[in-house]
């Protein structure tokens, strides 16, 4: 089970109960310690029901001995943490559902992603919807109720700022510099002594279950290589050769991290534009909290002033930006723009035919310029080019120019 913390009601609590109505069973998933049971423990419609970890060795045991007596032992509707230490259950939770052919029996969560889904969509295809839950956003911090996707929309911004709480600069940065996860959010624990416990729990549970990694210490360098390269495009060459392992290694590693929900890879954009553009993600270590202690900033205004704001901004307003589609149980269309000319476009979001382009800058003071390269969009065939702008850290809603706005980073 999760960290006791005072609860912070998760936006994510609506999107859970849409899925309640629409499938029989419902699995949460995200990185270990993000709020998972937590939610499923805090929320109107589960949150009475009776609760079940396989994080206790006891439980998974009976399963291995006889899934389908287990299951049997615990009636639906049932909240099954962890999942993925009993994927024995799978088959019978199929079973279950076709023949109650009721809406929310189980309630299922777990923080390996690959597995699961490979789990879930081989045994309970049709049968399952899924939520991806990250950590706290700033809208969940801040007890604002709004929850619309964030899009670079006049109708966006003009709902935004009726509750949009204003935040100084040194305050957002003490939210990038603590992170998202709700026991240290809260102040349940201790941000060094967390994250100090994260990594050995993740490192001891997680990764031997996803893969056999001989050395824990140089596996703990790969982690804190990738903290390291956060907002950086992807290459495997260079991030082997700073471990001192094989390439195909780092592949494997990588994929690792972005199986347990810790990286996030942005894919490049070239849809119909010339071949001149780059083919390679951009990586993005999701929780800056656990980047920051990975790559030992110790503080919030050493981070602000560092080498590495920058690149910290960035993974910030990208890990918002997330937040508020998978929150409403959406996954968002998010791409970046770099061609072999160096012209880049941070961030482009695409919905309904139509592409919103961004930029992300650590300025107060945006300029017109700053949305120059959104012109090569202009060769890109059979799709609108939306309103877009500069998320930064000014601190009122402005406009650059035509369709271009200066965008606080609150407004997410």
């Amino acid at each position: 089970m999760e960290n006791e913390t005072d609860f912070i009601v998760r936006h994510a609590e609506k999107a859970l109960a849409e899925l309640t109505l629409s499938f029989p069973v419902i699995l949460v998933t995200g990185p270990r310690q993000i709020g998972k049971s937590t939610l499923l423990q805090n929320t109107r419609k589960t949150g009475k029901m009776p609760y079940l970890t396989f994080d206790d060795t006891s439980e998974i045991t009976a399963v291995k001995n006889d899934p389908k007596t287990f299951l049997a032992m615990h009636q639906p509707p049932v909240i099954l943490d962890e999942i993925q230490y009993a994927p024995e259950l799978f088959p019978y939770i199929k079973m279950e559902a076709d023949r109650n052919k009721k809406k929310g029996m189980y309630f299922l969560t777990g923080s390996q992603q690959f597995h699961l889904m490979k789990n879930a969509s081989e045994s309970l295809a049709g049968r399952i919807g899924i939520l991806q839950l990250m950590g706290l956003s700033l809208r969940e911090i801040s007890g604002d109720k709004f929850s619309t996707p964030f899009i670079p929309t006049a109708g966006y911004f003009s709902a935004r700022k009726k509750s949009v709480q204003n935040y100084s600069a040194t305050e957002v940065w003490k939210m990038i510099h603590t992170g998202s996860f709700p026991a240290v959010v809260t102040g349940y624990s201790k941000q060094k002594a967390f994250y100090d416990s994260y990594i050995r729990t993740y490192i001891e549970r997680d990764v031997r279950a996803l893969a056999q990694v001989g050395d824990e210490l140089t596996f703990m360098r790969f982690i804190t290589v990738a903290a390291n390269r956060t907002g950086q495009m992807l290459n495997y060459r260079d991030m082997a050769r700073d471990v001192q392992i094989s390439e195909p290694t780092a592949k494997k590693w990588l994929s690792i991290l972005v199986t347990s929900g810790l990286v996030y890879l942005l894919p490049p954009f070239s849809m119909n534009v010339e071949k001149r553009v780059v083919k390679t993600p951009k990586l993005y270590f999701l929780d800056t909290g656990l980047a920051a202690y990975l790559t030992k900033w110790t503080n919030p205004d050493v981070l602000r002033q560092g080498a590495a704001a920058g690149a910290f901004f960035e993974t910030f307003v990208l890990s918002e930006i997330l937040k508020s589609y998978y929150n409403r149980g959406t996954e968002p269309a998010l791409f970046y723009y770099r061609d072999k000319d160096g012209k880049e476009i941070d961030l482009l979001i695409f919905e309904n035919g139509t592409l919103y382009p961004l930029e992300i800058k650590m300025t107060a003071t945006p300029k017109p310029d700053d949305v120059s390269a959104f012109k090569v969009l202009k060769a890109v065939k059979n799709l609108k080019i939306g309103t877009g702008g500069v998320v930064c850290t000014c601190t009122g809603l402005g406009i650059l120019d035509k369709d271009r706005y200066s965008i606080p980073a609150v407004f997410l």
